[in-house]
């Protein structure tokens, strides 16, 4: 486009020019030959509209406008151009005022094309992202910083920030995200591809689409929170309308592809399991992508929204196709093991399963059947087809069920109702001894309950039932009252005989006998058809009771007898006497003697305690055999298992008494004193070893003498044996005392406790041989070594060496330990210590005298030679 300069010659002043008329009248001219050029390329520019459906070809038409717009506006303000319009400016032609007109709208629109041009630049590269990217994730990249980009565009710019521009731009950019999208959901490569890589590209696809929507409405919040007084509030409907109905296109081609993923996932790999025949498998692969055929050979875009109606067609031909073939292939899959219904019985479950099954086909082919176009189709009439197959294999399944059972039936409930109430894991003849390891056991066939839940079942069902089965089905609450009854009734007895032991079981063996006799009529002559149940379990539970009572009467008794017997076995028979002022222990007889005074005191208790024994027997007694003499031959076994306890519980007493008294003797806590004593020529104990182990000794015997105290019954009574007179004036009294005192545990522990004392004893007598280094002390001859010294009158340094000798030993033993405590004996040194320093002071005593006597004479002496001299 290029304006027509003037050919008048313009050299000259303005003011000059616009007086010379050829002049302007030639400027005229020219003016309205560039007046009409420029209205009429911004007409035509105007008029222009982008070329594509597209983003990017706004931009180009924006930037193909500025061009044009720039290239006139360029001109005009050409030094040449300028100088006509203010001749003819200058020169007040009436033409000029149009011609400013023009040049404004010229000015206006370019402005205008170079803003947005600008603007729009800005988008290009977000733009062309979503044309000519390589994938989804791209477009899903670029939507978010585009929005962004846009948001700043309507807030800057001078043109974009209004509905009649930005609208258009947003339409644009929302049929481009179509359009990529549909290209990579292309339906006639996709159902060639795997199915887990159509599902992924569908997914993005409906991905991308909602994200669109999704952040072009965070980009209005923003718009909104930026405090614009310009909101986005276009037509949502204009934006989104075809990509939300591309995102229910995507879903419903997810749902086709998930569909056929569960079909091949879910049965094939259970045929393979269950059928050898690899047809099978064919067939249902063959079925499956028929159901998917109509897919790929679409004679129309199911993107389109024109096209609505025929893909809707379409897919209510796929979950027709779908649920016949599912419920096809569930029935074949299960049909050996159906799956029931909570609480369902196995055949009414079945039938119920499979008629569940036909009702779910069925109302999917009724309105299949209402649709005439679906019906006419050749998979149309391939799916009826099917649908009639699997209904009559459904009916026959049925049928083949229902009559099984009702055979089965007839056949077993009349030999069911035959069978006897109880029945018993051992014959009620077994010896007494194993009576424990009899156990009745409820008789009531499960089959029984059984065929009356499948008789309910069945007759809800509508299918007729066998006369005996309903009789018994109206029974029902009757055979669950009886069973009810029947099983608490055996839990009670079972209950009971678990709680007797062997003794009381012998004790109560008529009671017992009489019990099994009435249940014995449960095990060999009541049916479940017999009129005497009620009766038979009201007898059985009210002789249940009678032998409840008397068996916790029993167990009371027993009770007190057990509660006598723990206090006997826990009596302490070697109570120890407390040392007076803390520090002085009894001596060893003192000790001694004091066990045996306080187990004295303790037998005399324990004893009242045994003698109470047999009236609480005799009560027993009055309770089983309604006698009182202590001597029924009823109880004869009761009284012996009472009269082992006993001797159970006195090995125990002594064992551990005697237990107790070892650890008394090895604690290291001293509970009696001995001395050690100088008896000339010997260093001994007092009381020496000897007779401390005779005093231990007896104090074992006078425990284990005890039970001499406790005296035996006559046989198969619980009365104490009368003393007996072997001759004239002999009386043996029977006592447990000839047995327990046999008792290897007992044994064991008295010879225990008789090493224990007799080590430690020798440990003491080993201790004393330290003093055994003061020995010359008392056995050297005093007399004659003074005699020999008095003959030899040593010098008197001599002297002081034995008498320095004899006070040092006086001094030392005063400084050595006088009490040494070993285990439960304290030894006394302080007696010898005295007697070795008090001999030790007697040669001292001596050795003075005879010095003394020494001196006397050579003082004597020596005043004679001096007397003489």
């Amino acid at each position: 486009l290029k304006l027509e300069m003037p050919t008048a010659n313009l050299d000259g002043e303005v003011t000059v020019l616009a007086t010379a008329p050829e002049v302007v009248q030639s400027l005229k001219s020219c003016a309205v030959t560039w007046q009409k050029l420029i209205s009429r390329v911004l007409e035509e520019q105007l008029k222009k509209v982008p070329q594509g459906n597209g983003p990017l070809a706004e931009i180009d038409l924006w930037r193909e406008r500025n061009a044009t717009l720039s290239a006139l506006t360029g001109q005009i303000k050409l030094p040449e151009v300028q100088k006509v319009l203010e001749i003819l400016q200058e020169a007040e032609s009436e033409f000029t005022g149009d011609l400013q007109i023009v040049l404004s709208d010229l000015k206006k629109h370019h402005m205008a094309a170079q803003d947005n041009a600008k603007f729009l630049s800005t988008l290009e590269r977000h733009l062309k992202n979503l044309s000519t990217g390589t994938g989804v994730d791209v477009i899903s990249s670029t939507i978010p910083s585009l929005l962004n980009a846009l948001r700043l565009v309507w807030i800057m710019s001078r043109h974009y920030n209004k509905d009649e521009r930005m609208v258009p731009l947003l339409e644009r950019i929302s049929w481009e995200i179509s359009a990529r999208v549909r290209r990579v959901v292309d339906l006639q490569t996709l159902f060639k591809e795997d199915t887990a890589a159509a599902k992924k590209k569908i997914r993005e696809a409906k991905n991308t689409l909602e994200l669109w929507k999704k952040c072009y409405f965070t980009t209005c919040m923003q718009v909104e929170e930026s405090g614009s007084k310009r909101y986005w509030k276009f037509d949502v409907k204009r934006l989104f309308e075809k990509t939300d109905y591309m995102v229910s296109i995507c879903q419903d081609l997810h749902d086709i592809f998930q569909v056929t993923e569960e079909l091949y996932n879910v049965f094939i790999p259970e045929l393979t399991t269950v059928t050898e025949n690899p047809k099978a498998i064919d067939e249902l692969r063959r079925e499956v992508n028929i159901i998917i055929s109509p897919m790929e050979d679409l004679t129309f875009d199911p993107f389109s929204m024109e096209s609505a109606r025929d893909w809707a067609f379409v897919m209510e031909e796929f979950r027709e196709d779908v649920t016949v073939e599912i419920v096809k292939q569930i029935f074949v899959q299960n049909v050996k093991d159906p799956p029931l219904y909570k609480n369902h019985p196995p055949v009414a479950g079945a039938i119920s399963w499979s008629r569940s099954l036909f009702r779910r086909i069925k109302h999917t082919i009724t309105r299949f059947q209402e649709e005439e176009e679906l019906l006419a189709t050749e998979r149309g009439k391939e799916v009826c087809q099917i649908y009639s197959q699997v209904a009559k294999k459904m009916k026959e399944y049925e049928d083949q069920k229902y009559r099984q059972w009702r055979e089965r039936t007839e056949q077993m409930l009349p030999l069911l109702l035959k069978d006897t109430l109880l029945t018993v894991s051992s014959a009620t003849e077994e010896p007494i001894t194993t009576k424990k390891s009899v156990c009745f056991t409820l008789n009531f066939s499960p089959e029984i309950q059984e065929i009356i839940i499948e008789t309910k079942y069945m007759e809800q069902l509508g299918l007729p039932v066998p006369e005996m089965a309903r009789y018994v089905t109206l029974q029902e609450d009757k055979y669950l009252r009886y069973t009810s009854k029947l099983k608490a009734m055996l839990d009670r007895y079972h209950k009971l005989m678990k709680m007797m032991n062997e003794a009381e079981t012998k004790l109560l063996d008529h009671y017992i006998q009489e019990l099994w006799r009435i249940l014995k009529a449960g095990h060999k002559r009541l049916t479940w058809k017999s009129v005497g149940i009620g009766e038979f379990i009201v007898q059985c539970t009210q002789t249940i009771g009678k032998l409840e009572l008397l068996v916790h009467q029993i167990h009371h008794i027993s009770e007190d007898i057990s509660s006598k017997l723990r206090s006997i076995e826990s009596t302490n028979l070697f109570k120890f006497p407390c040392s007076e002022n803390g520090n002085k222990l009894p001596g060893a007889k003192e000790f001694f003697d004091y066990v045996k005074c306080e187990q004295a005191k303790d037998v005399e208790h324990v004893v009242r305690k045994y003698s109470a024994i047999p009236q609480l027997l005799i009560e027993v007694e009055g309770r089983v055999a309604n006698t009182n003499s202590g001597k029924s031959p009823k109880l004869a076994s009761y009284y012996a298992y009472w009269e082992n306890r006993i001797y159970q519980v006195l090995t125990q007493l002594i064992v551990k008494n005697l237990q107790v008294f070892n650890a008394t003797v090895l604690a290291n806590v001293p509970l009696l004193q001995i001395e050690a004593v100088l008896s000339v020529p010997e260093i001994t104990l007092q009381p020496n070893a000897s007779e401390i182990e005779k005093m231990t000794v007896q104090s074992i015997q006078d425990c284990v003498e005890v039970t001499k105290h406790f005296v035996r019954w006559m046989h198969g009574t619980c009365i104490e044996c009368p003393p007996q007179h072997v001759k004239a004036d002999e009386v043996v009294t029977f006592s447990f005392y000839s047995d327990v005192s046999q008792s290897p545990l007992i044994i064991e522990q008295a010879v225990l406790i008789t090493q224990n004392v007799h080590k430690l004893l020798a440990s003491l007598s080993k201790c004393l041989n330290q003093w055994k280094r003061y020995d010359l002390l008392w056995k050297s001859d005093k007399g004659a070594v003074l005699d020999r010294l008095a003959a030899e009158k040593p010098a008197c340094v001599i002297f002081d060496e034995h008498l320095q000798f004899y006070m040092k030993v006086a001094q030392e033993v005063t400084q050595r330990p006088l009490i040494k405590d070993e285990q439960f004996i304290r030894l006394q040194l302080a007696p010898l210590a005295s007697a070795v320093q008090e001999n030790a002071k007697s040669w001292v005593v001596s050795l003075g005298k005879l010095l003394n006597e020494l001196a006397r004479e050579e003082l004597f002496s020596l005043q004679e030679e001096i007397q003489v001299g």
